[in-house]
């Protein structure tokens, strides 16, 4: 068994849209990245890659113009096949968004539907809370993602 931990942070930006674990959720903003922005997914794949003992995904995916504007579901298809060559399966994952607005509850199911699609057979969790409007996250200037998973030696 291998635990990893995956933190991102993206702050708001007009003009985008919000990609959260690879849903667009409505929003006035979305998130700003060399990607798209999709904080959650980000996170994810960093607590994969660091459960497998692999480089993290600045080293995979640099700000180049090969991944500008990437979808994050079509980067964690690369981290996932990545994870699974290393002799690696994942148990489950679970996903923590910190923002004040918009409120995620009415979406979980879509995003854990997502994440289901995207690596079947493991179980997700995602939940967001706020941060009673304290610093940058409670101003409304953007979000963070924390993922931990645990990772199964694949025999």
């Amino acid at each position: 068994m291998r635990v990893g931990l995956g933190v991102d942070v993206h702050p708001f930006v007009e003009g985008r849209r919000l990609i959260l674990c690879g849903v667009e959720i409505p929003s006035r903003r979305g998130l700003a990245g060399h990607s798209d922005g999709d904080v959650a997914l980000h996170a994810l794949m960093d607590a994969l890659l660091g459960a497998a003992g692999l480089e993290d995904i600045g080293a995979l995916f640099p700000p180049t113009p090969q991944w500008k504007d990437a979808c994050s579901l079509d980067l964690l298809a690369i981290v996932w096949r990545k994870v699974q060559e290393a002799g690696f399966r994942l148990v489950n994952a679970d996903l923590v968004l910190l923002l004040e607005e918009p409120k995620i509850a009415p979406h979980r199911e879509a995003l854990c539907h997502s994440l289901q699609q995207a690596i079947p057979n493991a179980a997700f969790n995602v939940k967001a809370s706020t941060t009673e409007r304290l610093g940058f996250l409670g101003r409304e200037e953007g979000v963070a993602a924390l993922a931990t998973v645990l990772l199964e030696e694949d025999h």
